[in-house]
């Protein structure tokens, strides 16, 4: 039984001295209750109240503002994000994720009018890039695509002034016919030209992947050439029919070039095989550049409207100068088209440059020597080589002979000399011949052709040779001579084999097939009786 002595320190007369905690201070110790020491003993209390260590005060309390804590700035994570043409980072503040723009972007954006425009024409810049640019293509894409521009503006002014020209025409040569009759020349031109189109492809299949570029220039020159035919057609309208036909043949035969090479072309720009993104911003980058040039055909109309005698004689002044424009054009668009794959041709600028210099040039280098002429124009080199068959007519008798007599069933080639006439004089000149066998890999290729270039470079440095044309029966001294030369060239080419290929393979040159067109594929076979 309590005291009655004892007054409880909970009354209602002495309120709790302490709050309720908040929810984010820092946990308190509960005061402890005060026990008598003696139970007898009555407790005294006094107006001021001790208050322990670590209570808090009570609200009307005044005390002295605590310091807050200072915040620390927010650390740096090693991830950037590049979008759009803004490269950002991540922070972390203590609490969350941040991602703020480290280059001056959108979320950085001034009040400074000059540094305002600058970063507003990069982010245009930007904006357009990613609507006619892929992502991931070869560094010389952008040269290729503003020589595009230059090609597809003033070509498309051109269709655009030719098809005028052809309207005037059937209107001038058929006023008093039918309709009709001028339906039917347009379906026959166009029926004749389709025709053309399936017959060229067919006899140039091969010649699409070995001499792409050549073949790609012949068509732009064809094609303007074209374009002239039909701006003839008003001067001629009785003849309507025949120069819109061989104008069609002309054009449909570029289409059918420019079709089959394009794909080749675009490839070489996919770095990440992303042939589909490529092809489609090319796509968008024609539209576009077509619709310049109809913007410039109809600024030129608008312009002289009023003059009917200008506008109808328009055409044959801008047609020399839209045309040298386009082919200047489409020529140095190509000279920046660097193709992996390897041809006859691209392989043997390669094995020169190996030969003379001692290293392997990358597919740009093989670019720039690549020469854009017709397939008709002969090879100026001294002692050119080619891939095929001996010709009875082209050989000599004895060093052909030899190359068969002394070919095992180890070789898979063997190189002869032979002798071609060249030009309208029909002058002799002398060449190589490299013969594969059926079954040659295409090491054996590179090895063969290789060898062939060291031939090459020895005879140009020696005299025994000349002595070849016009001469019946050699003599033993040139056939030894020969001989000598075709071993050492061996030797050298053994030698240097293993090192080219990985040189090759580290450079991105397409190493696995060579493109070889529909005479280089024959092969003889190899009996052993």
């Amino acid at each position: 039984m309590q005291s009655t002595f004892y007054t409880a320190y909970n009354s209602h007369q002495f309120p709790p001295p302490w709050k309720p905690l908040e929810p984010n201070c820092i946990s308190r110790k509960s005061i402890p209750y005060y026990k008598p020491q003696n139970r007898f003993q009555t407790r005294t209390l006094t107006n001021s109240l001790r208050i322990p260590l670590g209570y808090e005060p009570e609200e009307d309390i005044e005390l002295l503002p605590r310091p807050k804590p200072k915040a620390t700035p927010p650390s740096r994570l090693p991830v950037v994000i590049q979008r759009s043409g803004s490269v950002s980072r991540y922070f972390w503040d203590g609490n969350c994720l941040q991602l703020v723009c480290v280059d001056g972007g959108v979320s950085s954006f001034s009040f400074d009018f000059d540094d305002g425009f600058r970063k507003m024409f990069r982010l245009c810049s930007s904006a357009v890039r990613d609507f006619f640019i892929p992502k991931q293509v070869s560094g010389n894409y952008m040269d290729y695509v503003k020589w595009k521009l230059l090609h597809q503006v003033f070509s498309s002014a051109l269709q655009v002034l030719a098809t005028q020209a052809m309207l005037r025409a059937i209107g001038i040569g058929y006023s008093r016919s039918l309709p009709s009759a001028a339906a039917l020349n347009w379906v026959l031109k166009d029926g004749l030209g389709r025709l053309s189109r399936c017959i060229y492809t067919a006899g140039l299949a091969s010649v699409f992947d070995t001499n792409l570029k050549r073949v790609r220039f012949s068509a732009s020159v064809m094609f303007s050439l074209s374009i002239g035919v039909e701006l003839l057609t008003p001067v001629f309208p009785r003849y309507f029919l025949l120069l819109a036909s061989v104008a069609n043949i002309a054009k449909q035969i570029s289409l059918a070039s420019y079709l089959a090479t394009n794909t080749a072309i675009r490839r070489s720009f996919a770095i990440a095989d992303n042939l589909g993104e490529v092809s489609a911003k090319a796509q968008i980058q024609t539209v576009c550049f077509d619709n310049l040039g109809l913007l410039l055909a109809a600024v030129l109309n608008i312009l002289l409207k009023n003059n009917q005698s200008l506008r109808a004689g328009l055409p044959f002044v801008i047609y020399p100068i839209f045309s040298a424009v386009d082919l200047f054009g489409i020529y140095q668009r190509l000279k920046h088209v660097h193709l992996q794959t390897l041809t006859k041709d691209r392989l043997e600028i390669l094995l020169n440059i190996w030969i003379g210099s001692g290293y392997v040039p990358s597919p740009a280098e093989v670019s720039k020597e690549e020469e854009l002429n017709f397939l008709w124009s002969k090879d100026k080199t001294i002692w050119p080589i080619r891939i095929g068959c001996l010709n009875l007519k082209d050989q000599i008798p004895k060093l052909s002979m030899m190359a068969m007599q002394y070919s095992s069933g180890e070789d898979y080639y063997f190189i002869c000399m032979e002798i071609f006439r060249k030009g309208a004089k029909r002058t002799k000149q002398q060449g190589m011949l490299l013969c594969l066998r059926e079954g040659a890999s295409t090491a054996d290729i590179i090895m063969g052709l290789l060898q062939a270039c060291y031939i090459r470079k020895a005879l140009l440095v020696s005299s025994w040779w000349e002595n070849i044309l016009g001469v019946g029966d050699l003599l033993d001294s040139v056939l030894n001579e020969w001989f000598k030369v075709i071993v050492e060239s061996k030797r050298c080419t053994r030698r240097d084999l293993s090192l080219l290929n990985e040189q090759m393979l580290g450079l991105g040159w397409a190493a696995k097939n060579i493109l070889l067109s529909t005479e280089e594929q024959a092969r003889y076979s190899f009996v052993d009786d």
